[in-house]
């Protein structure tokens, strides 16, 4: 048999110890005198021991029930206490989970804009290329690559993955890159990636076989995006993501030819959290903050997935 009795019961004891009073206990706990008196008779029962003195007209706490109630006065305050801090970091709190290269390349360094415009509101921003089960986490809001549709969630489409190469200007300049058919005879990171076969389709280059060393491999664009700023190789990345670094002259795209892969980016979150409030700002904001750059990418990049 368990050993914690039935919640039920050791709150209507608790209210009628706090307050000397079982109507009043009732009255605050919603229930019927009767009720109240019932399950602290059942507590008793369990205890084997008297909780309360009955007396005409009143009741008082028994040595038992003197010795219980300030114990578990203070776990309902515990309780109470993480409850309500629990509701005021939902309320306050958004806590975003972004694929790497888009969360590490482009959102960190936009992120500061929401918070000055919603300052009463503190934001978390992880970053994975796992997918996040939303529904066993504490996650708000994650941003994927996909087709959309799913289940349980509300997809809202903000862009369609394109991608082209990316390298540093040195590089373009001792290899000497004029045409888009001049990157097959360069030092390209991962050059087995179907996305190089996709873009040189894309440009009109005739691709030889793939090559048989298979180069550097690196887990994201974060990681491509310093090994080509250092002047090793060219990459295949996500011009708007780089948008920064490119008006910087730190990255630059040296042929204006992107692929679209097929895939999209997306917010979501549970579709059961419609209208909650810091939710529905930060998917406002995301998507006037993605506008500011419209007018400078193809209006392919915006036509939502079919």
């Amino acid at each position: 048999m368990s050993r914690m009795p039935p919640l039920a019961a050791v709150r209507a004891f608790e209210a009628a110890a706090r307050l000397q009073n079982f109507s009043r206990a009732a009255e605050e706990l919603g229930l019927t005198q009767a009720a109240v008196s019932y399950q602290v008779r059942q507590l008793e029962d369990r205890l084997g021991r008297a909780l309360f003195v009955r007396e005409k007209g009143r009741v008082r706490l028994s040595e038992t029930g003197q010795r219980l109630l300030p114990a578990i006065s203070g776990a309902f305050a515990a309780m109470a206490d993480a409850f309500a801090a629990l509701g005021a970091d939902e309320a306050d709190v958004l806590t975003i989970d972004a694929v790497t290269s888009f969360g590490g390349a482009w959102l960190a360094s936009r992120i500061g804009r929401f918070q000055l415009a919603y300052p009463d509101l503190a934001v978390r921003l992880s970053m994975s290329n796992r997918i996040i089960d939303l529904n066993a986490s504490n996650v708000d809001v994650a941003i994927r690559i996909g087709m959309g549709g799913w289940p349980g969630l509300r997809a809202d489409f903000l862009m369609r993955q394109a991608i082209a190469p990316i390298c540093s200007p040195a590089f373009v300049a001792a290899e000497r890159l004029a045409e888009p058919a001049d990157l097959l005879r360069v030092e390209r990171l991962a050059p087995n990636d179907s996305w190089w076969a996709d873009w040189f389709a894309t440009a009109g280059v005739q691709t030889p076989p793939p090559p048989t060393r298979r180069g550097i491999e690196l887990d994201s664009q974060l990681q491509e995006a310093s090994a080509v700023q250092a002047g090793f190789g060219i990459a295949m990345m996500t011009p708007l993501y780089w948008q920064a670094e490119i008006d910087s002259g730190r990255l630059v795209q040296p042929f204006d030819i992107a692929h679209d892969t097929g895939r999209g980016l997306w917010l979501v979150h549970r579709e059961n959290r419609v209208g909650v409030r810091k939710i529905e700002r930060f998917r406002e904001w995301l998507h006037a903050e993605l506008a500011r750059d419209r007018d400078r990418y193809p209006d392919m990049m915006w036509r939502p997935l079919e």
